[in-house]
């Protein structure tokens, strides 16, 4: 066996100008083990059941009321235009003492302004109604 005790003529500051990378080998293959172990463990730890897409068709009830606003801010009930906010409150607190109180659906044309919608709620307000929706298209698929 053969032992490097220095070089001969006694200089012995002589730089080293290569870089010893065998530590950081070591400590990544150290990092990649612990997280190839751990990563399973926390994914798979906890069972959960992912809910599923699903289409619920929603039946219009006989019993629902359509409210429609056309481009011109005109108020229709079902196909019968109502002439001031004051007839569709009259008409609207008839139907607010029914048990159960049907809910009053409002259709508003996308180009309409916000006033014949306004009204509307104004007058479901006036008249005691407690359900109110609003009816909108979804946006096309994959658009």
């Amino acid at each position: 066996m053969a032992m490097n005790v220095g070089s001969a003529d006694g200089d012995e500051d002589e730089v080293v100008s290569a870089i010893n990378t065998t530590p950081l080998v070591d400590v990544m293959l150290v990092l990649l083990i612990i997280f190839l172990i751990t990563i399973p463990v926390v994914t798979t730890s906890i069972p959960v059941q992912l809910p599923k897409e699903r289409n619920e068709i929603r039946e219009t009830k006989p019993e629902n009321i359509t409210l429609s606003v056309d481009p011109g801010g005109r108020i229709y009930w079902n196909e019968l235009q109502i002439r001031s906010t004051d007839a569709l409150i009259d008409r609207l607190k008839k139907i607010a003492v029914l048990t159960p109180q049907p809910e009053v659906q409002i259709r508003g044309d996308g180009n309409a302004n916000y006033e014949g919608v306004g009204r509307i709620i104004y007058a479901c307000q006036r008249a005691g109604i407690s359900k109110v929706g609003f009816i909108t298209e979804p946006p096309p698929r994959g658009g």
